[in-house]
């Protein structure tokens, strides 16, 4: 039987960790991101041709739980975990294009994947003496909806959820404080970029995690990230066993971690060809790829706000996969979309061809438009539901969404977030009084 695989921070540190460790932690300790020592290689033949997208993702992570006592659970927290479809769709104005749609999840985006697949793994690595853990995420709309959907109520476990206060969508705001009990939502009086620094600061504040033990269910969470894999294998994989031919991808992306995960999905052997990023109008990536030094910047609000991002912590992680500037030009394709051109993008498809998209996927679904008929087979990466951007989409199209049951039951509840200014020093010692005051009920 081959080693377990290992598991080592993106900025050198020698500590080498199991996978179990990495899913605990979500952070490295020296503040990098956990990546693989190496990516394992597979062939489309290792996987079942009638298999469902949890079949898949057992094959597909296996190698990454080997010889960890997450492996013999793997196909079970893959089997809870990926209970929904995520199904290929073809578009019918276009010739060998597709939608892949990963919004059918409970929160309606594509970050239950991740969500629900690290949850499944904490309930299973938990134990009933362990102390509290407290899940501190930073998002930019709907990592924390997921992430509180998959860990509502689970036992021996808190998050805490940041996002820019106004730069959300009214749904996304309502989503993020809709649940109660061991979810709490702090609105954040700046950036995702802001709420990001904030969140891994207290992850990498030793003495803080002593006394609150912390982590991370954003995309710097190698947990969240691997099961991303899964749907671009799954997609491309269905593609290569019906045509014989690699299936291309446009990924709307603002963090990096769902591109990344097509990357590498590529990286490993399987079918995947072409892989452009589709930016909003923070243009931090589209500016490298088009030759400018990698230069993060402030973020800057858009319609597209998931992706709000001015510096994607998984560029550490591409960077890591590919160490030479030259050689990372070479594997990707980025270009920025700005809001007029998502506008222009909503309507024309509504009204010409009857397909709503959410401002994320229009910004995809604009590259796609720009391409022309290139012969080639073109997946577009859905995020979102439309619905859950009522407020701008609605007035564009000119009418009301459907609402998909799961996201409107949690439109029903009441919801509330509590302030927090933009400050490191305060998210602490929130931690630390808050959650300092309920141990200290706990135990008494």
């Amino acid at each position: 039987m081959s080693e377990p695989l290992q598991y080592r921070s993106t900025r050198g540190a020698r500590h080498a960790a199991g996978i179990e460790e990495v899913i605990a932690a979500g952070l490295a300790p020296d503040g990098g991101l956990y990546v693989p020592e190496a990516l394992p290689q597979l062939d489309a033949a290792d996987f079942s041709a009638g298999g469902s997208l949890a079949d898949t993702a057992a094959t597909l992570l296996a190698p990454f739980f080997r010889g960890s006592s997450l492996a013999h659970e793997l196909p079970a927290i893959c089997s809870e975990a990926l209970n929904f479809d995520v199904p290929l769709r073809p578009l019918s104005y276009q010739p060998d294009a597709s939608v892949l749609e990963l919004f059918h999840g409970p929160s309606a985006a594509f970050k239950d994947v991740g969500a629900r697949f690290l949850a499944a793994c904490f309930r299973r690595l938990r134990r009933d003496d362990d102390a509290p853990l407290t899940i501190v995420v930073a998002t930019s709309g709907d990592t924390g909806a997921a992430v509180a959907a998959a860990f509502h109520r689970q036992p021996g476990v808190r998050v805490v959820i940041l996002y820019p206060d106004g730069r959300v969508s009214p749904r996304q705001a309502h989503q993020l404080g809709c649940f109660g009990d061991n979810v709490q939502a702090l609105r954040v009086s700046g950036s995702f970029d802001d709420c990001q620094r904030m969140a891994k600061a207290a992850l990498n504040d030793a003495p803080l995690q002593q006394r609150v033990p912390l982590s991370s269910a954003n995309s710097i969470s190698l947990g969240r990230l691997l099961p991303q894999m899964s749907y671009y294998a799954h997609a491309s994989l269905a593609w290569w066993r019906e045509h014989r031919a690699p299936l291309n991808f446009i990924v709307p992306t603002g963090n990096l971690g769902n591109a990344l995960a097509c990357v590498w999905v590529r990286e490993m052997g399987l079918p995947v060809g072409e892989i452009h990023l589709a930016c909003n109008a923070n243009a931090t990536l589209s500016d490298y790829f088009d030759g400018s030094p990698y230069s993060p910047r402030p973020a800057i609000a858009t319609l597209a706000n998931a992706m709000d991002v001015g510096a994607p912590s998984n560029f550490e992680r591409l960077r890591w996969t590919f160490p030479h500037d030259h050689e990372l030009r070479l594997q990707l394709h980025a270009a920025s979309v700005d809001d007029d051109a998502i506008r222009d993008t909503i309507v024309h498809h509504a009204r010409e061809h009857g397909e709503v998209f959410c401002p994320h996927t229009a910004t995809a679904v604009h590259l796609l438009d720009g391409m022309g008929v290139t012969g080639l087979p073109w997946a577009v990466v859905s995020t979102a539901h439309p619905a859950k951007f009522d407020s701008v989409v609605e007035p564009l199209i000119g009418r009301k969404l459907d609402v998909p049951p799961a996201l409107a039951a949690m439109l029903e509840r009441p919801a509330y977030a509590e302030p927090m200014a933009v400050s490191e020093v305060a998210l602490k010692d929130w931690l630390d009084q808050r959650l300092g005051v309920e141990r200290a009920a706990v135990a008494s």
